[in-house]
């Protein structure tokens, strides 16, 4: 099918129903739809809520679990490796979260909610220390203790395929695969392609003024992109303030702009927005847009 008509198509499917909420807005999907053609709220460094100094560390108000109830279906988990576990970072900060903290979540929001599917990005983060095994082999140690939730196809799949499910997203080397979708081909502040993602993560930027035509840029892409292609759109980046980082020089500009943008241009595949500072109302306006 070729993109213009594959973008007119989404325009014209029909919007979810009114009384569709964060917690359950995928029930309203149907069955056939692949995960690249919906409109998802995502989170960046989904477990940061820590930080030493205002500005520097912190990117979420909401818990793990506040934020799936928003409407949140693609998670950004920071792992440092440390003594055979993972516990979450964002750099050097600890996140007063483990893996197993975040699983718990998870698990118990898709217990609840079986409709729903969450994609898991996965990365290490910081120094690994104190270890006798792999990233990867503590990675599966996770997965062989509860292994029926998870999706670790190497392909797109559908809604119907994962209802219920944790949807690896792989940005760590694996010697065994299938894992997850490979994202391992990361360029750095960049937007480029990798194996089945389009990304857009242009991080260094000092002000929202400078971040938006690079979020702005996908948005239009992704409408009329390549439909076998799952969109990353992050619209995070540090900022800075006398040689610190500044998270919300930057969140609280670009987010504005985005739920401006989202409010006139309401219908529409939009792939994953990786937000900082999440919230309800602007992941209703996420979700609510497509397909």
């Amino acid at each position: 099918m070729k993109p213009l008509l594959l973008g007119a198509l989404l325009l014209l499917s029909p919007p979810l129903p009114a009384e569709v909420t964060g917690h359950d807005w995928m029930k309203a999907v149907p069955d056939d739809t692949r995960l690249s053609a919906l409109s998802i709220p995502g989170t960046h460094d989904s477990g940061a809520t820590v930080e030493p100094v205002p500005g520097t560390a912190k990117c979420q108000d909401l818990s793990i679990a506040d934020q799936l109830n928003a409407g949140v279906r693609f998670l950004d988990i920071r792992c440092r490796h440390l003594r055979d576990a993972f516990v979450i970072h964002h750099g050097a900060i600890y996140q007063n979260l483990n893996f197993e903290g975040v699983l718990e979540s998870v698990q118990g929001f898709l217990k609840d909610h079986p409709s729903e599917c969450v994609i898991l990005s996965i990365k290490e983060e910081f120094t690994p220390s104190g270890n006798s095994r792999t990233f990867e082999q503590t990675f599966d140690a996770y997965v062989a203790k509860n292994p029926a939730p998870w999706f670790l196809q190497a392909t797109l799949p559908t809604v119907g395929q994962t209802r219920g499910k944790m949807i690896l997203l792989r940005r760590f080397s694996a010697t065994t695969q299938p894992k997850g979708i490979a994202a391992t081909g990361w360029t750095d502040n960049a937007t480029f392609n990798t194996g089945l993602l389009r990304i857009q993560d242009r991080y260094q930027c000092p002000d929202a003024d400078a971040k938006w035509p690079h979020v702005e840029s996908l948005l239009r892409e992704s409408t009329s992109g390549n439909p076998d292609t799952l969109y990353l759109n992050f619209s995070s980046a540090t900022g800075s303030r006398l040689g610190l980082p500044n998270i919300p020089a930057v969140s609280d500009g670009v987010n504005r702009k985005l739920t401006d943008y989202f409010k006139a241009h309401p219908r529409g595949h939009r792939g994953v927005i990786v937000m900082d500072f999440a919230t309800a109302e602007r992941c209703a306006l996420i979700y609510r847009a497509g397909p």
